[in-house]
């Protein structure tokens, strides 16, 4: 897989992996409710649903890395605990999955009316594995995301031990996919804008697992505790803009949007 996205899901996504996992993840969603949304539907990337229907390769590639990003762990995942797969075919379905997405045009039958396009794509899990032949599994098909370069034994035995269905693992893989691609986009943002300190300030604050206060960060950074308190409102603002951007991209039509962004951020959301 390609350094971006490896980073998106691992390096830049602290709050999926660790003992303190759930309560740092609670934590960053309770500062992004902290205050009101941007309402409406945010107008500046394309679906990447669209960009995958597109006839321009270029455009349908773009849309795949998107939902690559955000969905490659929880597939993976998904085969793994509820289809019981080892983790080379898991692997291999996985990518076999995403190149059916653009090759067998998955989502031209997609309709936001009917379904969440998560709940969509892990039905269409399912039809892979039910319809899967063993021999042709073992071929390698171009076009998809290629798994991760690393097994999932630790986390599979982990996500073994929390009781959760395999449904309910997918959805929250997908939660932590959202944010770990919002976080990796943030911090590109941050960096590109001189303001790698707003970004390091928000894992610090939010993301580490042993909370400092405002007037440690103020020392540990040599600024004012009023600049710790306006930087860490402005950033998680755009961590708020960026997460409902990616959504946006998620999601087929404006409906599909709001559910989506309740059932992440709260009823308030949009």
């Amino acid at each position: 897989m390609s350094l971006a996205l490896y980073e998106a899901i691992v390096n830049l996504a602290p709050i999926v992996r660790g003992n303190g996992a759930g309560t740092l993840f609670r934590r960053m969603m309770n500062g992004l409710m902290d205050e009101q949304l941007v309402r409406g539907f945010p107008p500046t990337r394309h679906s990447a649903v669209a960009l995958v229907r597109s006839g321009d390769p270029a455009e349908r590639a773009r849309g795949l890395k998107t939902l690559s990003s955000v969905y490659w762990r929880p597939v993976y995942s998904y085969l793994r605990l509820r289809w019981h797969r080892p983790h080379e075919e898991a692997a291999d379905l996985a990518q076999e999955f995403f190149a059916d997405v653009v090759q067998k045009e998955l989502l031209a039958r997609f309709d936001p009316s009917r379904a969440r396009l998560r709940t969509y794509l892990r039905v269409c899990i399912d039809g892979l594995v039910a319809n899967h032949d063993k021999a042709a599994s073992r071929q390698k098909r171009g076009g998809g995301a290629p798994p991760l370069p690393f097994d999932f034994e630790e986390e599979i035995e982990r996500l073994n031990g929390t009781g959760d269905s395999p449904e309910t693992l997918f959805e929250k893989a997908w939660t932590r996919g959202v944010f770990a691609l919002a976080l990796r986009r943030l911090h590109e943002e941050c960096a590109s804008a001189g303001k790698a300190q707003h970004y390091a300030l928000l894992e610090q604050y939010d993301l580490a697992g042993e909370r400092p206060t405002y007037a440690e960060l103020a020392h540990r950074f040599g600024i004012a505790v009023t600049d710790v308190t306006n930087h860490l409102s402005r950033v998680r603002r755009e961590l708020r803009r960026i997460v409902l951007e990616v959504l946006r991209e998620l999601t087929a039509s404006d409906e599909e949007f709001r559910e989506e962004a309740r059932a992440l951020l709260g009823e308030g959301a949009v």
